[in-house]
């Protein structure tokens, strides 16, 4: 299976996950847009793709912009004459415990990724049923999309709202060829999740290792964090014409947690 002749957008791909995916598309075949808040390292990401024999450009994009996003979708079309694959993964992580939580930062972590997704999932629905051709529309989920850990409200909140939002689109493009998928992934060693490791140390008095051991590897199987580039496969696996009949679908990836 390749993806020759697609198109694919991922949010947030300058670095960690979205980067990773990014790659994995473009070496499938897809035609790649790196779109980042942080456009010098998006287009780092871009270069090494085309350096390896790729097709990709690199886009500035704020997702909580609903111009900016369209924009960003707009310029897609122009400069690759369509869109098929659309990974919204772009997200921040900010730790508090409820009671000491500032309402600015659930507003900014709500407008990263709950707003986010929303103007690019919308964006993307549009310009796949306007097409005619349908497409995929895949969401960064979590396992915190199934389950809660303390001091993360927002998130877990936004997460868990990823869920409806897929089967929602599900329904409604299910006729347009217009699929949805959300990818759950334990934790993975980004620097997302490295800066969260002396921060729950400090909030619950403990050591980073045992942020490690007794929190974020607690549930696994086999004490060891999710990769990279196994979140890659699977974006890959749904992005993949093969996998409609998985619509409205979400999957956890990770080494262990007990679910699905």
């Amino acid at each position: 299976m390749t993806l020759n002749n697609k198109v694919a957008l991922v949010t947030g791909s300058a670095s960690g996950l979205g980067k990773a995916s990014v790659q994995r598309l473009a070496k499938d075949g897809a035609a790649v847009v790196v779109a980042d808040l942080n456009l010098e390292g998006a287009k780092q990401v871009a270069e090494e793709i085309k350096a390896s024999g790729g097709k990709a450009m690199a886009l500035s994009m704020d997702v909580t912009s609903e111009e900016d996003v369209n924009n960003g979708f707009k310029k897609t079309i122009t400069d690759f004459g369509g869109i098929d694959i659309v990974f919204s993964n772009a997200g921040i992580q900010i730790v508090h415990p409820i009671e000491e939580f500032p309402f600015a930062e659930w507003k900014k972590m709500m407008a990263i990724h709950a707003d986010g997704a929303f103007l690019t999932a919308k964006a993307a629905f549009t310009e796949m049923k306007k097409s005619g051709k349908g497409g995929k529309i895949i969401f960064m989920g979590s396992a915190h999309s199934h389950l809660a850990s303390p001091f993360k409200s927002p998130y877990c909140f936004a997460k868990h709202g990823l869920l409806g939002l897929a089967r929602v689109l599900a329904k409604e493009g299910g006729e347009f060829n217009i699929y949805t998928y959300v990818v759950c992934p334990g934790f993975v060693r980004t620097p997302l999740v490295e800066k969260q490791i002396p921060e729950q140390a400090k909030i619950k008095g403990i050591t980073e290792e045992e942020v490690i051991s007794t929190i974020m590897l607690k549930d696994t199987v086999d004490k060891k964090f999710t990769t990279l580039e196994e979140v890659a496969n699977l974006v890959s696996f749904f992005a993949h014409d093969e996998n409609g009949v998985m619509t409205g679908q979400s999957l956890l990836v990770s080494h262990g947690w007990g679910m699905c």
